[in-house]
């Protein structure tokens, strides 16, 4: 199959997992094994994380909102406590791969984030704002959901990239780390990458492209 873009994911994917820092979060509070994950996954297109993601509201309102939530299912945890939690650590070894991909193919960025954060990436400290800074540069296209109004798994975000890259789905490579984000761009006809770990990433990204990758 001839590949024209290889499109990318950040959190989960050229970052570590925001969720390894949840879990931590839910350990050092007792709380239940990603409960945090449970919270966003309830009502997953209207919830306080989907409208803030969307920039349908601020940062004062999902604090509340989260909180809401969090305490219907049993647990008090605010908003603005889990924010801090996104920020995670560039992976050296995905950004080689992208830069080897964008030799090659047209590459494109779609993340869902939210407009408080530092980047796509949601870096919490200048260091690490600029570590994602230099890596977003390298896409082609970036497609952030709290700038345009629509967030993954909405099949609209992956067609709007393909578009806006001047590729058919059919002849893209997409990686995220969330099966749900991944099914609608396999639908579409991408060849769809859930991303696991940092090596069966780069494994499976090397059998779908024809290059060699390594963790």
């Amino acid at each position: 199959m001839t590949i024209d873009a290889v499109i990318w994911d950040f959190g989960g994917v050229i970052t570590t997992s925001p969720f390894e820092a949840f879990n931590r979060f839910e350990g050092e509070r007792g709380l239940p094994v990603d409960f945090i994950r449970t919270v966003n996954a309830t009502n997953p297109d209207t919830n306080a994380w989907a409208l803030f993601e969307r920039s349908e509201i601020d940062a004062a309102r999902f604090d509340v909102l989260f909180r809401e939530e969090a305490v219907a299912l049993g647990h008090d945890i605010r908003g603005a406590e889990i924010l801090p939690l996104l920020s995670g650590d560039v992976r050296p070894a995905m950004v080689a791969a992208l830069k080897a991909c964008k030799e090659r193919f047209r590459v494109g960025c779609i993340t869902n984030n939210v407009s408080t954060g530092k980047g796509a990436g949601m870096a919490g400290t200048m260091e690490k704002a600029s570590a994602v800074a230099e890596v977003m540069a390298l896409f082609d296209v970036v497609l952030e959901s709290s700038k345009i109004g629509v967030r993954k798994p909405d099949p609209r975000i992956y067609q709007m990239m393909c578009e806006a890259l001047s590729v058919s789905p059919n002849r893209s490579v997409y990686l995220d780390d969330l099966g749900v984000n991944c099914k609608p761009a396999a639908q579409l006809g991408m060849t769809a990458i859930k991303v696991s770990s940092e090596a069966q990433a780069l494994a499976d990204l090397s059998r779908a492209v024809g290059l060699s990758f390594h963790a």
